[in-house]
């Protein structure tokens, strides 16, 4: 009778990629040697430490205990990304390990080690490192990022706490990282902020693809630094700015305006006030400068008129224009004017994939200009679009079903709805019109009733405004929704569902076979199941500033 040993040892890998949790291979690791061959990579290629892990400032000195061990050095070799989100800053300078092997004697002292050295030695054990993440203020030395750039010659992406005063770090450290294709820098000072064109500069030339900068009303990013950087940002595909109130459409222009290819993802997040949307529109449409976009991410002001600002960005997405001096099929004789369509050649809109769109402050009520925005948003790139997220930003049942009804390819869908709409989301059954749909995420207000809530309770009273529907058993004075309540809902979401969420919480989808007493297949049932990816969810990391 044949077994499970006697498969051929090239399916093992196949096998162990339908095991969707990495930190599952713990067990797998454990089956035989020839498991741990093909299963230990997979668990130890992504090394993950946030600050909401349990007993995290430990779990982090032990695993650069255990990296720096010579008896797990393959381990370290399959390494490819690391981070370290959480440190213990009051470490004392050494710590004192236990004697190795166990086996030892007892009366041996406790080795001390310097906690600098450390560190080193483990990312010295870590030769194919292509991503590395250290986010803790106050945790990075200037010893570190010098053995990044000794040790891990694959290394492309470095997210760094851009705070290097105080002691931390060498800002002149950062211009030995000359291969980097990706750069996220979160709160950068002004020592990094002095070192930024010399470091950006200095890379291989068209090396960097994408720049993240992630300030707190910082000033020290402002329109004269890109307009320094942009000569050196001509191959970036993806730019992304948050929190940076010195920074008006004159800077972000100066940037496209020097890339070659067309950008690709664009995020511009809690900008200047006086960001002027109009001379943008003009200056995209005349250059073409988004004519390859695919990721949008922005942020509206309440201080903005929201009309304009949702007609000129709508103009932005709905066509990549050329000006009639860079377009043959405008006359040259035709007068040239930014604000005129007459002087623009029309081409194809932008192949927009992923669109994301939130106050910084407060919510935006439903208004007739929002509804149209979206309108006209799904009108143009339905068949492209596969990512929406909305936040503090109420809108209507009507959007809702017409992006599911509209939009062939959606896939994620984070939208923010007033407290009483939720039950409709069960009764419409409009997320079912979108068959592609994996992830849902619905956020509703608690701080206070919006001002529909307020005039859709006094229509009730005055007659029947109430009508008994399928969702009106949903308790939504909670701040999460209950299980039940949730997987009611999830239920009439389409089968390729993956994971739903509701304001603070988030469930996986499990799907399980349900079978009659012969152990025929006879059904498939849905169930929510405790989240448990590494990855954070899309819907907790658009609010930024």
């Amino acid at each position: 009778m044949a077994q499970f040993a006697d498969l051929p040892i090239e399916l093992l890998p196949l096998i162990l990629s339908f095991i969707p949790n990495p930190l599952n291979h713990t067990k797998t690791c454990l089956v035989n040697k020839i498991f741990y061959q093909y299963a230990g990579p997979k668990l130890y290629e992504r090394i993950s430490i946030y600050s909401w892990h349990k007993r995290a400032k430990e779990r982090v000195i032990l695993l650069f205990v255990s990296l720096a061990m010579k008896r797990y050095e393959d381990v370290g070799r399959w390494v490819r990304r690391l981070e370290i989100r959480d440190f213990p800053k009051s470490l004392s300078p050494t710590i004192s390990l236990e004697p190795s092997p166990p086996s030892s004697s007892s009366s041996s002292p406790p080795e001390s080690i310097d906690i600098t050295t450390l560190i080193t030695t483990a990312l010295s054990n870590c030769p194919h490192l292509r991503s590395c993440t250290w986010t803790r203020d106050g945790s990075l030395s200037t010893e570190i990022l010098l053995a990044l750039q000794t040790h891990c010659k694959e290394l492309e992406e470095l997210e760094i706490n851009g705070h290097s005063g105080g002691g931390n770090y060498d800002a002149r450290t950062l211009v030995g990282f000359k291969e980097l294709r990706k750069v996220r820098l979160i709160m950068p000072g002004a020592g990094v902020v002095m070192r930024l064109r010399e470091w950006i500069g200095g890379m291989t030339e068209g090396r960097l693809k994408h720049l993240t900068l992630v300030c707190k009303l910082s000033p020290l990013i402002s329109d004269t630094l890109l307009e320094r950087l942009s000569p050196h940002l001509r191959s970036l595909e993806h730019f992304s700015i948050t929190g940076c109130p010195k920074v008006t459409e004159r800077g972000i222009i100066a940037v496209l305006e020097k890339n070659e290819n067309g950008i690709v993802g664009l995020g511009l997040e809690g900008l200047s006030v006086k960001f002027h949307m109009p001379t943008f529109r003009s200056a995209c449409l005349q250059h073409g400068f988004l004519r390859r976009l695919c990721t949008l991410t922005l942020t509206v002001h309440h201080q903005v008129p929201l009309e304009e600002w949702t007609t000129n960005v709508n103009d932005i997405l709905s066509s990549t224009q050329l000006s009639h001096s860079e377009s043959p099929l405008v006359h040259p004789s035709s007068s040239p004017s930014s604000s005129s369509s007459s002087s623009f050649a029309s081409v194809s809109p932008p192949p927009l994939e992923s669109f994301h769109i939130y106050s910084p402050t407060t919510f935006f009520e439903p208004s007739t200009s929002t509804s149209l925005f979206f309108h006209n948003l799904v009108s143009v790139h339905h068949a492209t679009l596969k990512k929406i997220s909305i936040h503090r930003m109420l809108i209507g049942m009507e959007v809702i079903e017409r992006i599911c009804r509209t939009c062939e390819e959606l896939e994620e869908l984070v939208v923010v709805v007033e407290r009483g709409n939720v039950g409709g989301l069960l009764a419409s059954r409009c997320l079912s019109r979108a068959k592609r749909l994996r992830i849902v995420h619905v956020n509703y207000p608690l701080e206070a009733r919006t001002r529909r809530e307020n005039e859709d309770e006094n229509e009730d009273e005055d007659g029947d405004g109430g009508v008994d529907g399928e969702g009106d058993g949903i308790d939504l004075f909670r701040p999460v929704l209950l299980p039940p309540d949730a997987l009611a809902i999830v239920q009439k979401c389409p089968a390729t569902l993956e994971q739903f969420g509701c304001n603070t919480r988030v469930w996986k989808i499990q799907k399980r076979a349900e079978v009659d007493e012969t152990g025929k297949v006879v059904g498939i049932r849905r169930e929510l199941v405790r989240y448990d990816s590494l990855d954070i969810p899309e819907a907790f990391l658009v609010v930024r500033t």
